[in-house]
């Protein structure tokens, strides 16, 4: 689960780390009362979208040399002027895709001089099993870019979870940013901060860029991105409060719903299998076969009937899907269940689209027996390779009629 800029901003403060002054506003009149609780003169008037590269985005109703969504406003009336301009308007950036997303929140903060820019980050390494911090000289720009380009200005370091954040964590961050002296202590004040938000809130990612040295010489907080582990929700029911549905795709919030694993991806073959890793192997079959999936979703290892009913509905809610490819091994998820539910579900929504399932594992012929005749037109596969050779085929002649 990801949260807004100024969300992340308000409960990095409660753990101590520095940041300007701010307040959210959902309207005009909001923003500009926000800018009015700020001593000024310079205010800073945010976009809150979860994507990345607000301030190079465009708006789709402005024109191309429209600022973009994060601006400065030299007075109380600049500010208002560019919230006029940004709510409920489109934000297109590198991350939101050419749709964009709507902006219905902003965040006006303090304007701070800044002098230099780092960048900062706190994840879990999946590699090493370990929090690992990221820290490079280049503050403010796309990280992505800086490690296909300059891959030597990235330091990671990881650290051990016997022993927690040590001191020499903080030197080396401090070091890696080329920060001496005072500065070097507050980054490893800063750091400490970090790193008791991360464990302290189930965190998976906190990204600081940012991470600036102010006029004053004071290390700041300038932007902030927070991810959760969703696996650890149950344990901070005060964060769930801070989710904002308008943000995500309504398939997954829809999925999310019955315990579904679900991710909407760009292709046009509905994907329905069972296990995170046969899933991935599902989808990239289907790319080696000249097809493009059009979801992650696994169903897990114990679903019900009702459960894949539901997961089967959310596939063909998609516009996009022309077919769908079911591949199930059946463990503790035995086959007869898988099928009693997809037929199940494609008699419910009339299903129109060819549809490929491959079964194999406990109660595989009795699932087999079920699709059989269940008189809808499924077709059946015999393994990975041929299923996806299938529904590749059966995707393209629906294009082509």
């Amino acid at each position: 689960m990801n949260i807004h800029e100024y969300q992340a901003k308000e409960l990095l403060a409660k753990y101590g780390v520095p940041v300007p002054a701010g307040h959210a506003a959902m309207s005009v009149d909001e923003a500009v009362a926000a800018a009015g609780k700020l001593p000024g003169p310079l205010w800073v008037v945010k976009s809150q979208i979860h994507a990345g590269g607000r301030g190079k985005g465009k708006f789709k109703e402005l024109g191309p040399d429209a600022k973009g969504g994060v601006r400065l406003a030299h007075s109380v009336d600049e500010v208002r002027a560019h919230a006029e301009e940004m709510l409920g308007k489109t934000l297109v950036t590198i991350q939101t895709g050419p749709d964009g997303k709507q902006v219905q929140r902003l965040y006006i903060t303090d304007g701070v001089d800044i002098a230099k820019e780092f960048y900062l980050a706190l994840l879990v390494d999946r590699e090493t099993g370990r929090i690992a911090i990221v820290a490079s000289t280049e503050g403010g720009m796309d990280i992505e870019k800086v490690a296909h380009d300059t891959p030597d200005k990235i330091e990671t370091f990881t650290i051990d979870p016997a022993t927690g954040l040590m001191p020499h964590h903080g030197r080396a961050v401090a070091a890696a940013l080329g920060l001496t002296g005072d500065l070097a202590k507050q980054a490893t004040r800063v750091l400490a901060k970090l790193y008791d938000a991360f464990v302290g809130t189930d965190a998976s990612q906190i990204e600081i860029n940012p991470l600036a040295i102010t006029d004053q010489q004071q290390l700041m907080v300038l932007d902030a991105k927070i991810g959760f582990d969703s696996n650890a929700a149950f344990r901070h029911p005060e964060t769930e409060q801070l989710r904002d549905l308008t943000e995500e795709e309504p398939m997954e919030i829809e999925a999310s719903k019955h315990d579904l694993a679900y991710i909407k991806l760009d292709g046009n073959i509905g994907c329905m299998v069972n296990g995170a890793g046969l899933a991935m192997a599902t989808m990239d079959i289907i790319k080696l076969e000249g097809g493009e999936p059009a979801n992650f979703l696994d169903v897990g290892g114990g679903a019900s009937k009702e459960k894949v009913t539901a997961a089967f509905k959310i596939i063909l809610s998609d516009a996009s899907v022309k077919g769908i490819l079911v591949n199930i091994f059946g463990g503790i998820m035995k086959c007869d269940i898988i099928a009693e539910g997809i037929v199940a579900a494609a008699r419910e929504v009339s299903l129109n689209d060819p549809l490929v399932v491959r079964l194999e594992g406990t109660n595989v012929a009795e699932g087999k027996a079920i699709l059989a005749n269940s008189g809808l037109p499924i077709i059946s596969a015999d393994d990975l390779g041929d299923a996806a050779r299938k529904i590749v085929a059966e995707v393209k002649q629906v294009e082509m009629a």
